[in-house]
Parts: structure tokens; C-alpha cells; sequence
């Protein structure tokens, strides 16, 4: 049995300013899919046959950062505390009190991703084909944040890496989950992903992935996850995760089944 080493939230004290670990880990996701998003734009066939040009990965990502923190929060109010926050409206804006949903902010990035693919006049699809690839990192370096922080741990078991987290509050041996998300939807999504758009597929086929995977990834894992004491377990004895994900799969088999070829590929002309 294993104890949460029990970090400290702080990484860096300056003065009256203190920077946290969680705080570090979005600059470090941001960040990442700035670097990786200029090598894709520069130097794969993302590019001339998308339209897309080095510069435009710092606008995306200005435009990522918004449907990220604002499509979170809003998620997070929205399907998790609805109830709550009806009766504490004010406290919608308290972000530093924590509380963020993946999924609603993956509704707030689809949003911000479509206004900047009109103002560009690039297809929607294509454009999400190129940032779904990006996205792996931001969750591992998230799921890590979690970890540190001690938060969002694991189901009781007895297995040998079984971990007790002080933050708890209690002795009971826990699955490190946060440390399985972030190799599951993190760095194995981020892998597949990768390897899977290296050259040109269909449209909408890499987005359909990223739905898939993360979807059947997170589905997995809310298994081995405490479900939130607010919320228990709902319908059919699933976590308020899975029922979120499951429209994602469904999303992304559609997607990956109805994908078109790519736009910038010669499609073959019958013979006339």
C-alpha cells in the first residue's frame, strides 16, 4: 500500500503571489499545444491542404483557452451542482474554489473552434481534425494536476499500488485513478492520435477518434473512480463521466462513419 505523497498546491511562492501546481499545469497544456500545433502546421501535410498557417495556432489557442475556462466552469455548474448554483449564482464566477468539467469544456472549445473556423472560412471539420490530436496533452497534464492536488481519487481496493490519500480524510486504500486517466486518455489517447493523423485520412474520421477514445477511455476509468459525493451513482448504477460519455462515442462512430474524403486529396472521377 502506497501514501499520496501530499504535495504542496504551491509551487512557487512570490510574495503575496502564489503559483499552484493545478495553475501550472494548464501553462504547461497550453503551451504543448502550441509547440506541438506549429511542428503539425509546418511540417505534416496540416498546412497549404488545410489552409492553415503557422500564426494561426496562436489564435486558435487564444480561442481554445477561452472555450476551455469558460465551457468548463459552465459544464461543471451545469451537470454536476445545477441545483446549487441556482440558489448561489455569484458563486458561478468563484473559479479559484475549483470546479471544472471536461466535458462541457470540450462544448466550450467545439464552440470557440467554430467561430474561429468562420472567420477564417475553413471547413469545421478539418479544422477539429488538426486540434483533436493537441488535446491528449492538455489531459494528461490536467489529470497530473489532480493528482498532485490529491484530489479526485480512486475506489477502495487492496491492489499492491493501492494509495492512501490523506485529503480524504480517511485510511482507505484508493485506486490512484487520476494517475490511469492520465495515461489512458492522456498519453495513450495523445499516441493513437498522433500515429493516426500522420497522414491524410478522412474528414471528421481523427475527430471521430478523439470522441471514441476518449469517451470509451473515460468510461473505463470512472470504474476505478470515486463518484462525486454530491452525485453518487445515477441510472444504471454509472458515474454522471460515463452518461456524459456515451453521447461522445455515439458522436464519434457517426463522425467516423459518415467521414468524407479529404479535401485536399484527388478523389477518383469515373470514367465519362
Amino acid at each position: 500500500m502506497l501514501i499520496h505523497p501530499d504535495f504542496d498546491p504551491v509551487a512557487l511562492q512570490l510574495g503575496p503571489l502564489a503559483i499552484r501546481w493545478y495553475g501550472l499545469m494548464y501553462l504547461v497544456a497550453f503551451a504543448a499545444f502550441y509547440l506541438l500545433g506549429r511542428w503539425r502546421v509546418t511540417r505534416t501535410h496540416y498546412g497549404p491542404g488545410t489552409g492553415l498557417k503557422p500564426s494561426d495556432v496562436e489564435d486558435l489557442l487564444f480561442h481554445g483557452v477561452l472555450g476551455v475556462v469558460l465551457g468548463g466552469r459552465l459544464g461543471y455548474v451545469l451537470f454536476y451542482k445545477p441545483g446549487y448554483y441556482l440558489q448561489h449564482p455569484l458563486e458561478v464566477l468563484a473559479v479559484w474554489q475549483g470546479g471544472m468539467s471536461f466535458h462541457g469544456g470540450l462544448v466550450g472549445v467545439l464552440f470557440a473552434c467554430a467561430w474561429f473556423a468562420r472567420r477564417r472560412g475553413l471547413p469545421f471539420l478539418t479544422l477539429m481534425d488538426f486540434v483533436a490530436p493537441l488535446v491528449p496533452v492538455g489531459l494528461a497534464t490536467g489529470r497530473m494536476g489532480n493528482f498532485i492536488n490529491g484530489e479526485l481519487w480512486g475506489r477502495a481496493t487492496d491492489l499492491p499500488w493501492a494509495m492512501v490519500f490523506p485529503q480524504s480524510g480517511t485510511a482507505v486504500a484508493r485506486h490512484p485513478s487520476q494517475l490511469y486517466q492520465f495515461a489512458g486518455e492522456g498519453l495513450l489517447l495523445f499516441a493513437v492520435l498522433w500515429w493516426f493523423s500522420s497522414r491524410p485520412r478522412p474528414i471528421g474520421r481523427v475527430s471521430g477518434l478523439f470522441l471514441v477514445g476518449y469517451g470509451l477511455l473515460r468510461f473505463l476509468a470512472e470504474f476505478a473512480r470515486e463518484p462525486d459525493a454530491f452525485l453518487g451513482l445515477l441510472a444504471g448504477g454509472l458515474t454522471m463521466g460515463q452518461l456524459l460519455s456515451l453521447p461522445m462515442v455515439a458522436a464519434g462512430l457517426w463522425l467516423m462513419l459518415r467521414a468524407a474524403p479529404p479535401a485536399h486529396v484527388a478523389v477518383p472521377q469515373a470514367p465519362r
